[in-house]
């Protein structure tokens, strides 16, 4: 059962998470235990997870955001193996490294760095490239026929895989982050009038360095918080 300020915590990132996404992932807590939240990560484009969709879930402990989550993913990726707790620095793996600044968005941030790194631990497999993008390609017809998915995205039990709020754009009157970085043309989701295809022409591929510069500046920053978190300790210690 969660602590009042977890339940407090949770629920303000919930909100955080609906009017500012994170650039392809997605997550809601379940309905009846706000400690059990459901998350979506789409494969970025230019990488081997290109056009995946991966169901997983963030499993909160009560004393939550003073300790960290467990991590699982359901849907084959060929980086993680399935329904296996994942080990990587947010994850309840290191609660020494763990720092409670840190919410939903930052976790699922790394997680999707983390994802296409090359870095292998407890919960990772190795695989080739080829793999990954036979498991992209399978994966929401795998989800289609989970009953977990079903039931945590009814939304997104659709014939043709739908985008999350955020596909590697930021609007809601914020500078878009494709087109600041990369300079390219990029297709809203769910907006008729700025799908290029509904017009006549074609969309311009996205710059493959976008993602990648912003997941890289988010993880370099948790990393840079991780540490100094570990030195004040030990400072506090001596």
């Amino acid at each position: 059962m969660a602590t009042k300020t977890a339940q407090k915590r949770l629920t303000k990132e919930f909100v955080a998470m609906q009017q500012d996404p994170p650039p392809y992932v997605w997550a809601m807590p379940e309905e009846k235990n706000i400690l059990t939240w459901n998350f979506l990560i789409r494969g970025p484009p230019d990488s081997p997870f290109a056009g995946g969709e991966y169901h997983g879930v963030l499993l909160f402990p009560p004393e939550y955001p003073f300790k960290p989550p467990g991590i699982k993913m359901f849907t084959p990726s060929g980086r993680f193996y399935p329904d296996k707790k994942i080990c990587f620095s947010m994850s309840d793996f290191h609660p020494a490294s763990w720092n409670p600044a840190w919410s939903v968005a930052t976790i699922l941030t790394g997680l999707l760095s983390f994802m296409l790194s090359d870095e292998m631990t407890t919960g990772s497999v190795t695989t080739t490239d080829a793999y990954k993008r036979n498991a992209a390609a399978k994966s929401h017809r795998f989800n289609l026929e989970s009953s977990k998915f079903k039931e945590a995205f009814p939304d997104y039990c659709t014939f043709l895989m739908r985008d999350l709020p955020n596909m590697g754009q930021k609007d809601r009157g914020k500078p878009d982050i494709l087109e600041d970085a990369g300079k390219g043309a990029v297709v809203r989701p769910n907006s008729n009038a700025d799908d290029p295809a509904r017009n006549g022409a074609p969309a311009a591929p996205a710059s493959p360095t976008t993602w990648r510069q912003l997941l890289y500046e988010k993880w370099r920053l948790c990393a840079f918080i991780a540490l100094a978190v570990i030195v004040s300790r030990f400072s506090s210690r001596g």
